[in-house]
């Protein structure tokens, strides 16, 4: 009591003390306002920080993984500065930023695999505030898991609970179980005689199995019946991890198991990481055989005068391929053909102003298509030039998305790997893509007769190619046509600089 009324005392004479303070007219607004810029100064509330987030470099984008940041913590950013490179589903894509400021946070570290788009990656503040007093950002709030369920109230205390019944006795005669029963009880270890039969003539049918091994999910080892003259005993359960490889020529393991860092057995499988590219392509191509009618064209084309051609130039240092013709010819061939220069979209056809060739590159992350822009423009020497930088750019995982964005049709060759023919896969939204085989030799009936009389026989250089066309813009019959004049382009190369 005495403590009261003395702490009290104290508080009256501070309040005396105070209010003479509050009297002075400097003092009152001094005060105020070294409260106010505290309680305003970053030091208190933090610096509200501009978000980073994963962008969508690519239209067909959906992830992306962080390769490598080009900017550190701390480091001032000017908009346009390259901030870091992002794998996305075609290649290695550097990021710009769009704002001056300085890198205060990295949210998503160098390695950093399957980021969504829109995820927050990084942290920026603006120039002259202190970038370590930066905010971080509240983590989303968890969905709260639903509360678990009441117990079912217990009637009486443990020791209180009834007893469990004891083991009906056996019924007269012989038992009779159904095969399902027999199997799930002899695998469990249960006794036969607990099951109560609800079948026709006292069967015991599976659902009695089951019920019975609800009531006992430990599977305890059956106590003999007192009516039972022989009780089966449990049999032991072998468990999976104890169970020895299966000897070879055995059969394989039902489902399979993967067993990470052991030889492969019959029945095993070990899985692999897909890339981002990978499953892309996996997304498109089966969005192109299952939603686009393909139908198929196939023509032989005489190399002779390309061959003749590729001779010339070569005495001349100048090196280009068959592939590089066949470029050519198809841009060619679309411009004298524009109703083939077409794209579907979901309302239709949609026709193309411009001749941008895909051409179809492997690398070790799958298979990616550049762009030779503007073809039927540029000369095979252009060409070839293009292709090669574009096919380099390729499989260092460096194409800019404006690079393999937007082509019109699409070129693909295994030649150099010995294919003699086969069919491609349309890259939507595309129309057509090209197939293009090896070129082998062949004995055909000259057009002049020799000077016996008889026919003469000359060597060909043949090479197949095989049209795939969607049937909803390139019918048949002008997938036909295209083929003839792409022949008849690629026959007479000099012709096609007259075009």
């Amino acid at each position: 009591m005495a403590a009261s009324l003395r702490l009290g005392h104290q508080g009256i004479l501070f309040g005396f003390r105070l209010s003479k303070f509050r009297k002075c007219p400097w003092s009152t607004h001094s005060l105020q306002e070294h409260v106010r810029h505290f309680f305003q100064s970053p030091s208190f509330f933090g610096v509200t920080p501009l978000q980073v987030q994963m962008p969508a470099l690519s239209p067909t984008m959906e992830e992306g993984n962080i390769v490598k940041w080009l900017k550190k913590e701390g480091e001032a950013v000017a908009a346009g500065d390259a901030l870091c490179e992002i794998e996305t589903d075609k290649a290695v894509v550097t990021m710009e930023s769009n704002d001056d400021g300085v890198l205060a946070k990295i949210l998503m570290e160098e390695g950093s695999r399957s980021v969504r788009l829109g995820t927050l990656i990084a942290l920026m503040v603006e120039e002259g505030q202190d970038w370590k007093q930066v905010d971080l950002p509240p983590a989303p709030a968890a969905v709260p898991p639903p509360p678990p369920a009441p117990p079912a109230p217990v009637a009486a205390a443990p020791a209180a609970a009834p007893a469990p019944p004891p083991p009906r006795a056996a019924t007269s005669g012989p038992l009779r179980l159904s095969p399902a029963a027999r199997h799930i009880l002899d695998t469990h270890g249960l006794d036969h005689h607990l099951a109560t039969p609800t079948g026709p003539r006292g069967l015991v049918t599976k659902e009695d199995a089951l019920n019975l091994l609800k009531k006992s999910p430990a599977a305890p080892a059956p106590s003999p019946s007192p009516a039972a003259a022989a009780p089966v005993p449990p049999r032991p359960v072998a468990t999976p991890a104890a169970a020895p490889p299966p000897p070879p020529g055995s059969r394989p393991m039902f489902p399979p198991q993967s067993i990470p860092g052991k030889p492969g057995a019959p029945g095993t499988f070990s899985d692999a990481p897909a890339s981002n590219m990978r499953r892309v392509i996996a997304q498109r191509l089966t969005q192109s055989k299952t939603t686009i009618p393909h139908a198929y064209a196939t023509v032989d084309c005489d190399l002779g005068a390309v061959t003749l051609l590729r001779q010339q130039l070569a005495k001349a240092q100048i090196k280009v391929s068959v592939n590089d013709f066949v470029i050519k010819a198809a841009a060619i061939t679309l411009k004298e053909l524009p109703e083939v220069n077409v794209t579907w979209s979901g309302e239709g056809p949609q026709a193309l102003d411009t001749i941008h060739i895909s051409i179809a590159v492997a690398t070790e992350k799958g298979l990616i298509t550049p762009i030779i822009k503007d073809a039927a423009d540029k000369g095979v020497q252009e060409i070839s030039a293009n292709a090669k930088a574009l096919a380099q750019k390729a499989r260092d995982g460096k194409l800019l998305p404006e690079e393999y964005q937007g082509g019109s049709f699409s070129v693909s060759n295994l030649g150099m790997f010995g294919i003699s023919g086969f069919s491609a896969v349309i890259n939507p939204p595309q129309a057509c893509i090209l197939a293009v085989g090896c070129s082998r030799a062949e004995l055909r009936l000259a057009d002049e007769p020799q000077e016996g009389g008889g026919p003469a026989v000359r060597t060909q250089q043949l090479m197949t190619v095989t049209l795939a066309s969607d049937g909803r813009l390139v019918d048949d019959e002008l997938a036909s046509r295209f083929l003839d004049k792409f022949r008849a382009n690629l026959e007479r190369p000099q012709r096609m600089a007259l075009v």
